[in-house]
């Protein structure tokens, strides 16, 4: 079971915070943005942040980005539909399966199976919510079908897979690092 202390939480959820600021798409028009991190994010807060507040704070953050965007910011609104409320369970999900695999952790290579086991699912629910929300309930697309929504989510899903799988791996390194350095000057490993 992975436990952090608070000033650790404080310093993780700061960098995240900074993190979804950084990258929530279309916030920052330059030609070197990031690819939006929030699917990532969520995960990583479930993982590494176990009260319910960040999830809270990241749904109010990212609400407030967009709401920036399109109102200041001179994005398209597109996207903001009825449907939006479908990203709150879709992040949950990704929230949830984190703190799921949080009880499974440990610093060893058998941790990767519940790790890959709660990136699937998480990926699996976030992008069904997500996509399927916004396509079967934004009033944006006027003949929905299955077949359809198979064919969008099969063109577009891969594409977070690879955003979120990128930052995760970013994510694991650094934590990597840090669990190697704290072994290294753990007191069990000092030498008298």
């Amino acid at each position: 079971m992975l436990t952090l202390s608070t000033r650790s939480q404080i310093v993780i959820g700061i960098m995240l915070v900074a993190l979804m600021i950084l990258t929530r798409s279309h916030h920052f028009a330059s030609t070197h943005n990031m690819a939006d991190a929030s699917w990532a994010i969520f995960f990583l807060a479930g993982v590494y942040l176990p009260s319910t507040w960040p999830l809270l704070g990241f749904f109010a953050l990212s609400w407030w980005l967009d709401f920036a965007a399109t109102n200041w910011g001179g994005v398209s609104d597109f996207c903001l539909t009825p449907a939006y409320i479908f990203l709150l369970p879709a992040y949950a999900s990704l929230w949830l399966t984190g703190r799921w695999y949080t009880q499974r952790y440990q610093f060893a290579p058998s941790t990767l199976m519940p790790l890959s086991i709660s990136v699937i699912v998480g990926l699996i629910l976030c992008g069904l919510f997500s996509s399927g929300g916004f396509y079967f309930f934004s009033g944006r697309i006027t003949e929905t079908n299955l077949n359809e929504f198979g064919d969008q989510l099969i063109k577009y899903f891969p594409l977070y897979i690879e955003t979120f799988v990128f930052y995760l791996g970013i994510a694991v390194v650094i934590h990597t690092l840090f669990a190697l350095i704290s072994q290294q000057f753990s007191p069990s490993n000092t030498t008298e």
